[in-house]
């Protein structure tokens, strides 16, 4: 199959946040789905080897917070680019505020939020399914909701890298962040040390 047909797929972009023991966490994700309407849930699937997935797979609470298209690079890379495994991404992070179930909604670059309960928890491999009832949610604004698709045309800085291959290798480069990987084939099982992405959302580069 050509990995290439997922990009066909049209997704949002959102931060997911959780607070376990009085600690807050968040990640990015592209994953978050309404499933059914009466009664109302919705879908959010996170790597297991994220953080943010573990914590809610323990408090079963979360929020999601939508980016709209005034955000700006630097949520994604704070909120997608590093791990808080070793980063306080809440450290001196003001643009939110805590909901009902007491997590935190971002503020900055998003039109709303939505808090949930977990209700089912699937495993799908490399990723947790959380199946979840909707128990609060807020408006901030009227701008439109980011796509991914807004987000790799308008919000992702748009570099010109002339890489070149060392010792006669190949060189591959996420589509995320960026990050360059050199060897004749890709690993089917590389993540991206930066965005933590599969091997699947990198492409060759040439000269």
């Amino acid at each position: 199959m050509d990995q290439k047909i997922l990009n066909k797929l049209t997704y949002g972009l959102f931060v997911i946040t959780t607070n376990k023991d009085g600690h807050d966490n968040g990640c990015m994700t592209n994953t978050v789905v309404q499933l059914t309407s009466e009664p109302l849930k919705i879908g959010v699937a996170l790597n297991k080897a994220s953080l943010t997935c573990e914590m809610i797979a323990d408090t079963k609470k979360f929020t999601v917070s939508i980016l709209n298209e005034n955000a700006t690079f630097d949520i994604v890379k704070h909120f997608g680019f590093q791990s808080g495994r070793s980063v306080d991404k809440f450290a001196n992070y003001v643009d939110c505020t805590r909901e009902l179930n007491g997590t935190l909604a971002i503020t900055a670059g998003t039109n709303a939020y939505i808090s949930a309960d977990v209700v089912k928890q699937v495993d799908l491999g490399s990723h947790f399914l959380f199946i979840a009832s909707i128990t609060d949610s807020g408006i901030f604004n009227d701008i439109p909701s980011a796509t991914y698709a807004y987000y790799f045309s308008k919000i992702k800085p748009q570099t010109e890298t002339q890489a070149e291959t060392v010792e006669g290798q190949a060189m591959w480069k996420c589509k995320v962040c960026g990050y360059v990987y050199v060897g004749d084939e890709i690993p089917v099982d590389f993540v991206c040390p930066i965005c933590k992405h599969p091997a699947s959302y990198f492409e060759k580069v040439t000269n």
